[in-house]
């Protein structure tokens, strides 16, 4: 249960009195994958797991992706418009994870392009796999819409999706039928924003929503990637001073391409750190941002563990052997 699996994770951020060796702290490791796009196999998605299985993860989380438009030329001129979900699969690749590797899975279920029932029958599968630990977000907005819209019959909040599962658990359908034979129930973890949700109108409302979060039985949160950890330590600060108890977790994600520099800010939200971004500046080449990506998240690491943090999360999407070389040094 995801609640074990944090058993030892403490609150502090302080540095220790006695800082040992990170590969010496027994610090957690986890990280997130996607599945694969619609016809193109698990090979590479099992080889990042490959990769990073020996530093014995805590649990690997999975992705799900919402349905998009797409539009096809037809002939005569017409254009059809259809929705279509390009990274199908994420229960199922839990199930193979699970069943190849034997490491614990955490499936993500979001409110961006899903329904009350879609939610509900995600559940139904995960509990005939045995699969009891869940991530609950809302998602992200479609690319054709200028600010989140939910989807007919759906969630608008990722706190309405926790009001449906802690429902699950007592037994009740989303109509509100009640259930024959309940399962396990299920434990959940929920994002963190360090620098704020972008649709937060501040820090603090958004500490908030945290602890509502924990107040509806979240067991965890792990948090959107930075790459300045004195703004996780504020932000932690922060969490602990509103009343959040549960592990904070840092997610931290290797830049490895020029391209980062711009579209890593704009995507998640977060600021690069002027001595990052001025070393990155200097790069000319991906190898070269490459390098320096692992440099910096090493020194990440060892200051995160150096302050006390029960476990790192990374997320791999173009950095699984960056990830690799970073724990290799860190763990």
């Amino acid at each position: 249960m995801l609640s074990q699996l944090y058993t030892t994770a403490g609150t502090a951020h302080q540095p220790s009195s006695s800082t040992q060796e990170a590969g010496q702290t027994g610090v957690g490791f986890s990280f997130e994958v996607l599945p694969p796009l619609k016809g193109t196999g698990t090979e590479t998605l099992f080889r990042t797991i490959e990769t990073l299985a020996p530093f014995g993860p805590r649990h690997i989380n999975i992705t799900t992706h919402r349905a998009e438009y797409v539009y096809r030329e037809l002939e005569g001129g017409l254009v059809e418009r259809s929705r279509v979900r390009r990274r199908p699969g994420t229960i199922a690749i839990a199930a193979a994870i699970q069943q190849r590797w034997g490491i614990p899975v955490i499936p993500h279920l979001v409110c961006s392009g899903s329904t009350k029932q879609d939610i509900e029958y995600a559940l139904l599968d995960l509990q005939f796999l045995g699969i009891s630990d869940v991530f609950l977000l809302r998602g992200d907005k479609a690319k054709e819409e200028n600010m989140y819209q939910p989807t007919p019959g759906g969630y608008t909040h990722a706190l309405e999706l926790i009001e449906q599962v802690n429902r699950f658990n007592e037994g009740f359908f989303a109509d509100g039928t009640a259930m024959k034979v309940k399962g396990t129930p299920f434990e959940f973890g929920v994002a963190a924003y360090p620098e704020k949700h972008e649709e937060a109108p501040n820090l603090e409302s958004d500490v908030q929503v945290l602890l509502q979060k924990q107040q509806q039985g979240a067991k965890v949160a792990i948090t959107q990637l930075f790459f300045d950890n004195e703004k996780y330590y504020r932000f932690v600060d922060m969490a602990r001073q509103a009343g959040v108890i549960i592990p904070i977790i840092p997610g931290l994600k290797p830049l490895s391409k020029l391209t980062q520099l711009t579209t890593v800010p704009r995507t998640f939200r977060c600021d690069l750190p002027l001595a990052l971004s001025e070393e990155l500046r200097r790069c000319q080449t991906d190898a070269e941002v490459k390098q320096v990506g692992i440099e910096w998240g090493v020194a990440q690491c060892k200051d995160l563990i150096a302050h006390g943090v029960p476990s790192i999360h990374f997320y791999t999407l173009s950095a699984t052997d960056s990830i690799r070389q970073i724990a290799e040094r860190v763990y």
